[in-house]
């Protein structure tokens, strides 16, 4: 069984494979071949651009892979049903799982609506009979139709941030801090909508017992991965008298693993914890009488 994953190209890419890469999924990519190298056997990649991704699992070329929800909504009209939805049975492409990370953090992206600051604009609204630039066509055209507001949306294939006044009256773009707008001079009016990638699947191959077996493994061990993200492991021994004032220091995923030594008088105390508290609490934790104070990094968290 040979499973056809597509691979995000382009500014997810990177991020994409390191995520592959904590989750146990070595991806080998060549900046001249599209079909990267992998050290699964059951896996045959290729890199595709997020914004044509759904339309190729969608249609069988592949049978799973990663994209925005943004890019679902724009190539097939909606979002993609959950599978536990009754809605998946018929449709041609699921959501196996949300996989909240992005190019620059984990975290859901923005399409937003933004004119010039020194613009009239102040509301959507204000835009009637005006022309909007965006990559993200579809779903524009929909936002302000539910509006009531007739406006022009017309395609931009890049730099859409320089557009207005001049070539558009706004622009629909997608941001993460929203600092690529404030450095155009670029007020945001409202969120069309909000994007995290997503892990699809085409609906005959999601059928194939072996092949959905595979497709439900990778979501766990990437959702695994996002979820050890910014958390570490900590071990420490600590005397049984100052057991209860070390655990009233933890904050825990859930309450601390403790075990008992050799010495019936201490214990060990195995936990996790947000790497940024760390550095606050290992002076705490060793002023309260805790010793052998060992942090360790996490690769997936299995909830």
């Amino acid at each position: 069984m040979k499973l056809r994953l597509g691979i995000p190209k382009g500014s997810l890419q990177d991020a994409t494979v390191q995520l592959f890469a904590r989750a146990g999924f070595n991806l080998y990519v060549n900046a001249r071949s599209y079909f990267p190298g992998t050290d699964d056997p059951e896996l045959e990649c290729m890199l595709i651009r997020a914004q044509e991704m759904a339309r190729y699992v969608s249609d069988g070329v592949l049978d799973a892979g990663l994209t925005g929800l943004d890019w679902i909504a724009e190539q097939l009209g909606a979002p993609a049903p959950h599978i536990a939805t009754p809605e998946a049975a018929h449709a041609p492409v699921v959501n196996v799982a949300d996989l909240i990370y992005s190019k620059q953090s984990f975290g859901k992206v923005r399409w937003v609506l933004a004119a010039p600051e020194d613009s009239r604009f102040q509301r959507p609204q204000d835009f009637e009979g005006g022309t909007i630039a965006t990559e993200l066509v579809r779903v524009t055209q929909q936002y302000f139709k539910q509006l009531g507001v007739n406006v022009t949306v017309e395609f931009s294939w890049g730099a859409t941030e320089v557009k207005p006044p001049v070539l558009a009256d706004a622009i629909v773009e997608a941001t993460e801090t929203g600092s690529t707008l404030r450095a155009n001079r670029l007020r945001i009016i409202d969120t069309v909508m909000e994007s995290n990638t997503q892990l699809i699947a085409n609906r005959d191959a999601w059928n194939d017992p072996a092949k959905r077996t595979k497709i439900e493994n990778i979501a766990l061990l990437l959702n695994a991965a996002i979820a050890a993200q910014g958390r570490v492991g900590i071990l420490l021994n600590v005397e049984r008298a100052n057991l209860p004032h070390i655990l009233a220091l933890l904050p825990a995923l859930r309450r601390p693993t403790v075990s008992p030594l050799s010495d019936e008088g201490w214990v060990a105390l195995n936990t996790i914890l947000e790497e940024r508290t760390v550095r606050d609490l290992i002076p705490r934790l060793k002023a309260a009488g805790a010793e052998g104070i060992v942090e360790y990094p996490l690769n997936k968290i299995v909830m």
